[in-house]
């Protein structure tokens, strides 16, 4: 037996996935929790040795004879956090992750110094927004000088784990869009956002190399090979953030096809041959790890909102999805706007949830449950919107992420945006997506992934829905009700 291992950095919890390629299954599927550190002011971070520490819990876990059969890794992680650093390639700080939200005053000294959002948008293809590393940056210079001038190399977090599994500095260019400091149509960094950062210091010496093929990072450090019971030397390809595995993991290769994720955030985003500038800012002009672009939109509340209320009334998820299922369309008439981190999309970084139309009648967990969920669920048609005003094509949504898991939610999604759910047999989305592209490594770098992604790839027809004329019809009212309630909101937190 030989098998690819994919690992996902995500914000809760390390996960690894050893794919057999010629069983086409998944053999060994395990993970470990990580901490999160927050604050009232924003503030969200993480140690990196919590990380690594994560990793080999996840490793331990998989047979001795399955580690042995690993012939490539491919690594996948949470997008936009920064790890700094020293000359010895210890990590400096804690890691801001993508959703610390306490940098907003940065965001908007880099971009009054760049020129103004719209000039951003023009030259690197997004505004500076929270939670994107280009602000975080600036933050570490101004609230740890010393620190800063120590700082020999910035990573995010997948590559962190290519730098400890291979020794390797690198970036690849679907995470490295995700900076706010490289330009994303000619896939180099920004030399003038660097200077708006900062204008006293050539950043790009910190910074490595953006790498663009699927060629190897390197290989397995051999005392890192013994410590996590893999065979040495083996070829670690050059991974990315966790929307370009998820990409991969969901078959969205190929113009045509829409992934929408429901994890701790939500994204929707879809591959394009073109370059897509969205000129509001909205949708996110990133790159793909496949040679194309990734518009997305991404929030920063979606499973956080059903877990909040799970969490409120305590009641385990099979409970909840009973209540949920019982509940009528629409909640009764209750509506989340689910800002409970603050939000990216829109660009509220302040903002806190907020639950509308309650009354004696209609306050119950079963309409709180449901309304958290079709809350989520618009939050992110609008997203869908916005990229198909934008020229974007969808004939399906592939679902993912632990929401995925509902029955109820899979339908909603597919009422509210109108089309028919998708539903893969794999439950990995990003972790397996990094073990495809290493796969595709073995193969040459520039294997056909779409045509690797149908061979590895199967839809679960029992899980897969259509959209329901009539809810399509309610759903398309109450999310016009829900536009108007965010209005509302971003007012209030403006």
């Amino acid at each position: 037996m030989s098998t690819v291992l994919g690992i996902d950095l995500g914000t809760q919890s390390v996960k690894t996935v050893c794919y057999d390629f010629e069983a086409r299954e998944s053999v060994a599927v395990e993970s470990a929790p990580l901490d999160l550190y927050q604050t009232d002011d924003g503030v969200a971070e993480q140690q990196a040795d919590w990380w690594l520490h994560a990793l080999r819990q996840a490793l331990q876990r998989v047979g001795g004879g399955v580690r042995e059969s690993v012939v490539a890794i491919g690594v996948s992680g949470q997008q936009h956090g920064f790890v700094p650093l020293d000359g010895s390639g210890e990590v400096q700080a804690p890691v801001k992750l993508w959703c610390d939200t306490s940098t907003s005053a940065e965001c908007r000294a880099i971009m009054d110094d760049f020129g103004g959002a719209e000039a951003c948008i023009a030259r690197v293809g997004n505004p500076i927004l929270p939670g994107y590393t280009a602000s975080k940056l600036r933050w570490f210079r101004d609230s740890h000088p010393n620190r800063y001038a120590q700082m020999d190399g910035i990573l995010l977090p997948h590559d962190y784990l290519n730098f400890y599994l291979t020794g390797e500095r690198c970036m690849e260019a679907g995470d490295a869009s995700g900076t706010g400091f490289m330009d994303v149509r000619s896939r180099q960094w920004s030399e003038p956002m660097l200077h708006a950062i900062d204008p006293d210091r050539d950043l790009r010496s910190c910074l490595p190399e953006i790498r663009t093929h699927n060629e190897p990072v390197g290989t397995l450090l051999p005392p890192i090979a013994k410590e996590l019971g893999l065979p040495p030397a083996v070829p670690v390809s050059i991974g990315g953030g966790d929307n370009m595995m998820g990409a991969i993991g969901t078959g969205n290769v190929v113009p045509g096809v829409v992934t929408v994720s429901l994890g701790t955030s939500g994204t929707v985003y879809a591959y394009a041959d073109e370059p897509v500038i969205d000129p509001k800012g909205n949708i996110a002009a990133f790159c793909s790890s496949t040679g194309g672009w990734l518009p997305l939109l991404c929030t920063m509340n979606c499973t956080v909102g059903t877990e909040l209320m799970r969490g409120l009334v305590g009641v385990d998820i099979a409970a909840f999805e009973a209540r949920v299922e019982a509940a009528p369309r629409g909640s009764g008439g209750v509506m989340t706007v689910p800002f409970f981190n603050g939000e990216r999309t829109p660009n509220l970084p302040n903002a806190r949830g907020v639950v509308l139309g309650l009354d004696s009648r209609n306050t119950t967990p079963a309409n709180l449950f449901r309304s958290a969920i079709e809350g989520a669920t618009y939050a992110l048609r609008f997203g869908f919107d916005e990229m198909k005003a934008l020229g974007l094509s969808a004939g399906e949504i592939v679902l993912t992420g632990g929401g995925a898991n509902s029955a109820t939610w899979r339908q909603i999604v597919a009422d509210v945006f109108d089309a028919p759910v998708t539903v893969l047999a794999s439950d990995e989305g990003a972790a397996l997506g990094a073990a495809l592209q290493a796969l595709a490594m073995l193969e040459g770098g520039d294997a056909d992934l779409a045509a690797l992604t149908r061979e590895h790839l199967a839809r679960d027809e029992v899980r897969c829905c259509e959209p329901r004329p009539s809810a399509v019809n309610f759903y398309n009212e109450s999310y016009s009700e829900y536009r108007q309630a965010v209005d509302k909101v971003a007012a209030l937190y403006s």
